[in-house]
């Protein structure tokens, strides 16, 4: 009689550890690229044993996100609500740049997570102070949606980012092909465009600055729409 007891192959493995390595495999790649296949070949284990311990791709994505969410540090309550936003979402970029498909996961699904919650209170009473009254929830949501999209834009290109050579080339012949194009428009795809096509840290540092952009620009509309745009 054998009296040898057969150890489970997944002796150790816990819930926690298996979003750790779906939060592994989002920075490496994007949270939507990953499969659960892939998630237990990193941990060594039969998929079944994924859903076992926390559930399918789904429930695995909010646990990344979670995880991300909670990194958020709030603005001081006493700024104006330009500064308060401009600082969050400045502070925002960085992190969710860290974790691609995070920014796309918010846009489709929205603050149903407690993790945004204190955020999005935050937010919502900065703004119902600023003056927005019941345009409070859409300029929260021109805010947060403005600044999710540049960012998820960011990092789908991030995933191509192999072509770019191949896609500066192209850009630059067919710019070529264009007889009648200004020299303004000739200028946006050598100033611009390229800068994007090139790809690594040229690109990384034109992402920062557009995405700045946008918000502060966003941030400057919103304000317009207030009395003089002027409120604080």
């Amino acid at each position: 009689m054998n009296d040898t007891v057969t150890v489970p192959f997944h002796v150790g493995l816990t819930p926690d550890r298996v979003v750790d390595a779906a939060e592994e495999l989002t920075r490496e790649s994007h949270l939507m690229s990953w499969s659960i296949r892939d998630l237990a070949g990193r941990l060594g284990v039969a998929p079944s044993v994924i859903y076992h311990h926390v559930g399918g791709k789904d429930l695995l994505c909010r646990r990344v996100v979670e995880r991300v969410l909670v990194r958020i540090e709030l603005p001081d309550a006493e700024l104006s609500w330009q500064a308060w936003f401009r600082t969050l979402l400045h502070s925002v970029q960085p992190l969710a740049g860290e974790y691609p498909g995070v920014a796309k996961w918010m846009l489709m699904h929205g603050p149903t997570i407690p993790a945004v919650l204190p955020v999005l209170e935050a937010g919502m009473a900065i703004l119902r102070r600023a003056g927005f009254g019941d345009r409070t929830e859409l300029a929260y949501a021109v805010l947060l949606n403005s600044a999710m999209l540049t960012i998820s834009m960011s990092d789908d290109r991030l995933q191509h980012e192999g072509d770019g050579p191949r896609d500066h080339a192209t850009m630059m012949t067919e710019f070529r092909q264009l007889p009648t194009a200004s020299d303004d428009v000739r200028a946006m795809g050598r100033d611009f465009l390229r800068p994007f096509a090139e790809g690594g840290e040229t690109a990384a540092r034109m992402r920062i600055a557009y995405y700045h952009f946008t918000v502060d620009t966003t941030i400057a509309g919103l304000a317009s729409t207030l009395t003089g745009g002027t409120a604080q």
